[in-house]
């Protein structure tokens, strides 16, 4: 029997909005995101992507998660809505 991979949703961190500014261009070039985006790109993920258990539909990606973990702590932020708000920014 053939092994069964998760399906994650979509990322593309690079894609262009319908409007002309890209997501690269409305951060700026100073904020902290951007190291931890950085960091967390190097790094070897392939353990974490083991881990995952497939069920139910498809989930965010493990990488893009990390990288919300990761930020909100480096910003001393460890609820969920203060992340979601975060990432809005």
């Amino acid at each position: 029997m053939a092994k069964r991979v998760p399906i994650f949703k979509p990322y593309f961190q690079d894609q262009i909005m319908a409007i002309p500014p890209s997501l690269d261009e409305l951060v700026s070039k100073s904020h902290p995101v951007r190291i931890v985006n950085d960091v967390i790109n190097r790094i070897n993920i392939q353990e974490l992507l083991a881990a995952y258990k497939i069920k139910g539909s498809s989930s965010y990606h493990p990488q893009m998660l990390l990288k919300v973990l990761v930020f909100g702590y480096l910003s001393n932020i460890y609820s969920s809505r203060k992340l979601e708000m975060a990432c809005r920014e």
